[in-house]
C-alpha cells in the first residue's frame, strides 16, 4: 500500500451505490412481477415474498 498524492484521491469516483440500488430494484421489480403473474393466472393457490407476506387465494 501507499498513499495516493492529492490528484490521485481527485480522480477517486463512487458509484457503487447507484448500481447496487438499481440492482435491488429490478430483483424487487421481477419477485413482484412473479407474484402477480401467480395471482392472475392461476385459479388458487398461495406465495409467499421476502419480508414475511404471505399471500393465499381461492
Amino acid at each position: 500500500m501507499k498513499t495516493l498524492s492529492a490528484y490521485e484521491c481527485s480522480q477517486i469516483k463512487g458509484g457503487e451505490i447507484i448500481t447496487l440500488t438499481a440492482v435491488m430494484a429490478v430483483v424487487i421489480i421481477a419477485v413482484m412481477a412473479v407474484v402477480v403473474y401467480r395471482l392472475f393466472m392461476s385459479k388458487e393457490g398461495s406465495t409467499t415474498i421476502p419480508g414475511g407476506f404471505k399471500f393465499t387465494w381461492e
